[in-house]
């Protein structure tokens, strides 16, 4: 089973003014999840015949992946992998909303004095200006794709893991099909005893600490 890597919605630079730092992701800490209903197996089969052909038994079940993050009831090992990331990129974050608190005062600064000073002493100030709002760009756009391929590490292996124990749980429970509640539209209503959710992320969590390595594998 295949697991769709939620990992571009753990934005973390987007503190950045819109005005200055054009088309960045909406902010997210730590990217809320869907509380899911309390879990029990899969609902009961259904099995039967027909004049054209045999029915296969089928078994299916649904899982709220996005609740895999969530920082109190997730998956210990991937939260651990977010916030890891999202530590060693603080710095990064500090340095650039320095730097547009310090070009939100320049700009202030030449507004107020901008009437009572010569035009060529107006356009140095503002060329100033222009030329970090440049560097918080730059900047922004450098530690954006550094801390997307970080996240890329650091996670990517833990949704393998992830993967891979979906489709043991399946085997074991008898499931045939686990649909992902957030990667599939139309469902609007389920059964509570549909939901695996908080049934696998107990097991793996049981199987898989959060103290486990974060390094990932060369």
């Amino acid at each position: 089973m295949k697991i769709t890597r939620a990992i571009a919605a753990i934005a973390f630079f987007a503190a950045i003014s819109a005005a200055t730092v054009a088309a960045q992701p909406k902010p997210a800490n730590n990217p809320p999840a869907t509380q899911s209903k309390p879990a029990t197996n899969a609902a009961p089969s259904t099995s039967g015949g027909s004049a054209t052909g045999n029915v296969p038994d089928a078994k299916l079940a649904l899982v709220d992946t996005d609740a895999f993050l969530d920082e109190k009831a997730g998956i210990l090992r991937l939260v651990a992998a977010a916030k890891k990331v999202e530590a060693e990129f603080q710095p990064r974050r500090t340095e650039l909303q320095n730097l547009q608190s310090q070009v939100d005062q320049m700009t202030a600064d030449l507004q107020k004095v901008a009437s009572v000073q010569s035009q060529t002493v107006n356009q140095q100030k503002q060329e100033a200006i222009d030329a970090k709002k440049r560097d918080i760009q730059r900047k922004t756009e450098d530690a954006q794709t550094a801390y997307q391929k970080r996240l890329q590490d650091l996670l990517g292996p833990v949704y393998d893991d992830i993967g891979k124990a979906l489709d043991a749980f399946a085997k074991a429970h008898g499931i045939t099909l686990i649909l992902d509640v957030t990667k599939v539209q139309g469902i609007v209503s389920a059964d509570g005893s549909l939901d695996i959710t908080k049934a696998f992320i107990t097991e793996f969590n049981s199987k898989n600490p959060a103290t486990a390595s974060l390094t990932p594998q060369p």
